[in-house]
């Protein structure tokens, strides 16, 4: 037995050795940027700000280069898009902060007459936000319409020429049709138009009474914002006990750790609180060990020797009671695998219950089928929720929606989006597959995972390459999402937010439209449904805007951009744009009408190269053309758009005329040269409440 335990305990005290003269003195010292984030951060009016937020005493690389804050006067400020906006309070728990314009706290006759504008790349309105128009230097009041405007007015200087001034929140309630169109008319007459953000609580104190003391009380109560900045990179670093910063020199999101920075989070074996131990208590641990070892060794060796001579005893009488020529192999186990079947997902359906006819799931079931929303999971995050991926227990993959809150918006929108998803089926529109109840302990909408990510990812997101998107496959993806929008209005059904980032694409690049959250149904009956415009940035219809009319003309507008997406592979929104080609719908009309159409296409559909391409594409910029324009009686119907884009894929359009005229050449062009681009809107400019994604990877 002395044999068997010498070379051990040789290697153990070699072991304890090793760990005496190798293990440091004193815990290292803490890394020094992971020091100076951790001290409390007060800025004017705050306290205890944090990531991803810096400025005066706190470092840049504490936060992020988009959020500082300037803390020299009685309120916090923070610039964005160069205004000024004061910083009322901040909520790190919902990651959103209440502001206020800056230029509008006090005076509503401000010198600089400017729209409130975001970074989309950096905010996101909050869902209770609302917009007010003020309209500047209006022409004297008109007899039919001014004992409608009369409540809504406000005086700046004696001394302008037009001194009639008027704030707007129009809607269906307020005046009738008829008076709707005569006061746009009116107002769009004015000098300027601006448009500012309020809460929901205060806008509804002023559509109760349009006072100037309730719009000033508006203006200085603000609006919210939520920040989305690297949210799981920093859930992630807090949650390994790091504190979440910025590396300028690489220009990414860093982890400040107790021992020096990481790119995502801190290791999990190092944390400080195991250096933080003594070298005494190391070595007291490590000697009690050993004791335990050597005894547990010594005890093992007993068994193990014993055991040994037990088994070949056993061996040597069960040898002899075999069978000549019958191995000991044979008797050895075998092991089979059994393979469970899916459930019969009919039968699991039927015993559900049933919303608007969609399938109602319990909270627990999908939160195990996202393995409790698990963030590796996630396809996309949007302006009204994340989605993930999931498996349910029948074996169907799916997408979950997780909305963010239950407001009272949030729950309209919810049922909205299943009643029309349950009401309609189409080979071009994602499929619904069920919810949880309104009642449960979070809205969730659970849709048919469509794998191919977004026609957004694939032109100008993370799937984008130069032979991604071919030009036959964009022609496609054009068809297919116009086949759904006419089939959508062929059933009382408008989208109001159609945008490549709620197109999706199966492994085939077929075209599933998704998102009907904001979508509205529209009476045959009427003209127009007056409602409060909402959209993303970039889309939405500029007469639908200025006029709170709503109309199947409003998509045909947004489908407009996402043509001229198709054929340039450019964003909507870009603020690093020129200032004049922020917008892309203006972009692409200016580019138009002064023939230079080949600066607008992607180089890589082979438009130079490719003669039918050539001819293909320019059809297609002047139907987007007809889309784009500011009067929607002058655009085509979703159905006329669809009949002509089957012609142009087919080369009917070509063939119905003598020879293919050249685009820059024709008549009507010459003619569209003189018209005005559309008035320009808040997404020119990046102003708009309603946005649905920051460009998010995946939308449903």
């Amino acid at each position: 037995m002395a044999l068997h335990l010498s070379p051990s305990f040789c290697l153990f005290t070699v072991t304890i050795i090793f760990i005496i003269v190798h293990v440091p003195a004193s815990v290292s010292a803490t890394y020094a940027k992971y020091e100076n984030c951790s001290a409390p951060f007060h800025c004017a009016n705050l306290e205890n700000v944090s990531y991803p937020f810096w400025g005066a005493s706190r470092p840049e690389y504490c936060g992020h280069p988009g959020y500082e804050l300037d803390c020299a006067g009685e309120f916090a400020e923070v610039t964005i898009l160069k205004i000024d906006y004061k910083v009322l309070e901040v909520n790190y728990s919902s990651r959103t902060l209440t502001v206020a314009m800056e230029d509008y706290w006090d005076n509503i006759c401000p010198l600089k007459l400017v729209d409130g504008s975001i970074d989309f790349s950096l905010f996101n309105y909050t869902s209770d936000t609302e917009n007010i128009t003020l309209y500047y230097r209006c022409p004297a009041l008109l007899e039919d319409i001014s004992a409608e405007l009369l409540p809504f007015q406000f005086n700046c200087s004696s001394a302008d020429k037009n001194p009639y001034n008027f704030f707007s929140i129009w809607d269906s309630d307020r005046v009738n049709s008829s008076m709707t169109e005569a006061i746009c008319s009116y107002l769009s007459s004015c000098d300027t138009k601006v448009t500012i953000s309020v809460g929901q609580t205060t806008f509804t104190a002023i559509e109760r009474n349009p006072t100037l003391v309730n719009l000033m009380e508006a203006l200085r109560e603000g609006f919210g914002l939520q920040w989305f900045i690297n949210d799981r990179l920093c859930d992630q670093c807090q949650g390994s006990g790091g504190l979440c910063g910025y590396d300028s020199d690489t220009r990414s999101f860093t982890c400040h750790c107790p021992d020096k920075p990481y790119p995502e989070h801190c290791p999990s074996k190092d944390k400080g609180e195991k250096k933080a131990k003594s070298l005494k208590a190391v070595i007291g641990v490590a000697v009690a060990s050993g004791v335990v070892a050597i005894g547990l060794l010594c005890f093992c060796i007993f068994i193990v020797l014993r055991r040994r001579k037990s088994v070949a005893q056993y061996n040597g009488r069960y040898l002899q009671t075999l069978p000549s020529g019958t191995s000991s192999t044979s008797t050895s186990m075998s092991f089979s695998k059994s393979i469970s079947t899916y459930p019969s997902s009919k039968s699991d359906l039927a015993k559900e219950s049933t919303y608007f006819g969609a399938q109602v799931f319990s909270y627990a079931e999908l939160e195990e089928a996202t393995n409790n929303f698990d963030s590796s999971k996630e396809l996309g995050d949007g302006g009204f929720g994340i989605v993930y991926y999931g498996v349910l227990k029948d074996g169907r993959s799916v997408a979950v929606k997780r909305l963010y809150e239950s407001t009272v918006k949030r729950v309209e929108q919810f049922k909205n989006e299943i009643e029309i998803l349950t009401r309609l089926r189409h080979r071009n529109l994602v499929a619904l597959y069920g919810c949880t109840s309104r009642h449960s302990r979070e809205l969730l909408l659970v849709y048919e995972y469509i794998p191919n990510g977004t026609v957004a990812d694939h032109l100008h997101g993370n799937r984008s390459k130069s032979d991604s998107l071919s030009w036959s496959i964009r022609m496609n993806i054009a068809i297919e999402t116009a086949e759904a929008l006419a089939f959508l209005h062929a059933s009382d059904v408008i989208h109001r937010d159609v945008k490549t980032n709620n197109i999706l694409l199966d492994n085939r690049f077929h075209v599933k439209v998704a998102d009907f959250g904001l979508s509205r149904f529209f009476p045959t009956n009427v003209t127009h449904v007056s409602t409060a415009p909402q959209g993303t940035p970039g889309y939405v219809d500029p007469q639908y805007y200025q006029c709170y009319q709503l109309t199947e003309k409003s998509d045909v507008y947004s489908f407009g951009v996402v043509l001229i997406e198709l054929i340039s592979s450019l964003e909507a929104v870009d603020t690093n744009r020129h200032r004049d080609d922020i917008n892309l719908a203006s972009m692409a009309i200016n580019r138009i009408q002064n023939r230079a159409l080949n600066e607008l296409i992607d180089p890589y559909i082979g438009f130079e190269q490719d003669y039918a391409v050539r001819n293909m594409v320019t059809s297609v910029a002047e139907l987007a053309f007809r889309c784009l324009q500011q009067d929607r009686e002058d655009r085509p119907s979703m159905q006329e758009i669809l009949q002509l884009l089957k012609e142009i894929q087919n080369q009917q359009l070509g063939a119905q005329k003598a020879e293919i005229v050249d685009f820059y050449s024709t008549d009507d062009v010459v003619l569209l040269k003189n018209v005005p681009p559309p008035l320009s809107s808040p997404d020119s400019g990046g102003n708009d409440k309603w946005v649905s994604s920051f460009s998010p990877p995946a939308s449903y």
